[in-house]
C-alpha cells in the first residue's frame, strides 16, 4: 500500500512468500518517530540522507548506507536531525518470520543484536538488493537466496548474547508484575496506584524501575502495547474505530496520531495493507 503527501512517501505491505514480514520503503522530507517499539525485528537501509535515532539510551546518526538493526520490543526513536530527506528500507520480522529465516541458515532461535548501528557496507548491499527484490515480487528463488544471505550474514557477523538486565532480583519481579497487568489490563484505564498495587512500589520508585527495565515509562509502554494490540486487529479485518476502542483509545484523532509517529503510516494505510 502506498501513501504520499506533499512532504512524505510511504509503501508498506506484507511478503507473500515469508509469513510474518512486512517492509516498508519511505522518503521523508519532514518526520519524527517518537519512542515505540516492534513486536519484530527490524532491520533498516538508508538509502539516501539520514537520521537521528535513540535507543538503549544512546543516540546516533543512520547516515547514507547505513544499517540498523531492532531487537523485538526494543524501544527507540528517530527524527530527521540536520538531514534535509530521509529514504530508508525497512524489513519487520514477527516471529514466523524470525523461524523461516533462522530455519534457512541454520540459527539457534531468535537471534539478538547488541548493537543498533551495523557498520557493514558488504551487508547493506545485500539487503538493499533483498528488499528490492522482494518489493517487485520477482524470481522467489533470488529472492530466498538473497534473503539466506543477507540475514545469514548478519547473524553470523554481528548476533550476540542478551546482555543481562539492568534491574535484577525483587526489583526485576516487581516490574514484572506491573509489565503483565499492562498487557493484561491495557484496554483500561490503568493508573499508577494500580501498578503500584500489582508491583508493590511506591509511583517513584515504578516510574524510575520500569524506564530502566523497559526503556519506557509505564504510560509509554501501556500505548505501544495498545498501537501493538491495534495493528494486530486491523489485520483480522477490523475496523478503525473499532480497534481504536476495544484497546482502549476513546479519541479516534489520538489513536491516528500515535499509530503513524510511531510506525510512519496511518491506521488506514496499514489496514489496507493488510488486506492486499
Amino acid at each position: 500500500m502506498a501513501r504520499s503527501d506533499e512532504r512524505n512517501r510511504v509503501r508498506y505491505w506484507q511478503d507473500r512468500r515469508v509469513p510474518g514480514l512486512r517492509l516498508l520503503h519511505a522518503d521523508f522530507k519532514r518526520h519524527d518517530y517518537t519512542p515505540h517499539f516492534h513486536e519484530a525485528l527490524v532491520v533498516a537501509v538508508t538509502e539516501i540522507g539520514g537520521a537521528e535515532f535513540h535507543s538503549r539510551g544512546v543516540t546516533g546518526e543512520a547516515k547514507n548506507q547505513a544499517l540498523l538493526v531492532f531487537n523485538p520490543v526494543e524501544p527507540h526513536s528517530g527524527r530527521m536531525g540536520r538531514s534535509e530527506r530521509w529514504r530508508y528500507r525497512s524489513f519487520y520480522l514477527r516471529q514466523p518470520a524470525i523461524d523461516a529465516v533462522t530455519a534457512l541458515v541454520g540459527g539457534p532461535g531468535t537471534p539478538y543484536f547488541t548493537n543498533n548501528l551495523v557498520p557493514d557496507a558488504d551487508l547493506v548491499a545485500s539487503f538493499l538488493r533483498l528488499h528490492r527484490a522482494l518489493e517487485t515480487d520477482g524470481d522467489p528463488l533470488l529472492a530466498q537466496e538473497l534473503l539466506t544471505i543477507s540475514f545469514g550474514g548478519l547473524i553470523a557477523r554481528h548476533g550476540g548474547n542478551r546482555p543481562r538486565l539492568s534491574v535484577v532480583g525483587r526489583d526485576r519481579a516487581a516490574i514484572a508484575q506491573a509489565v503483565a497487568l499492562i498487557h493484561d489490563e491495557h484496554a483500561n484505564r490503568l493508573t499508577l496506584e494500580d501498578l503500584g498495587r500489582a508491583s508493590g512500589l511506591t509511583a517513584f520508585q515504578m516510574i524510575r524501575l520500569f524506564k530502566r527495565a523497559t526503556g519506557l515509562t509505564p504510560h509509554g509502554y501501556l500505548t505501544q502495547t495498545r498501537l501493538v494490540a491495534a495493528a494486530l486487529r486491523l489485520e483480522q479485518g477490523t475496523s478503525l474505530a473499532d480497534a481504536a476502542l476495544a484497546v482502549g483509545f476513546y479519541d479516534q484523532s489520538a489513536f491516528t496520531r500515535h499509530f503513524k509517529r510511531a510506525y510512519g503510516i496511518t491506521p488506514l494505510c496499514y489496514a489496507r495493507a493488510m488486506r492486499g
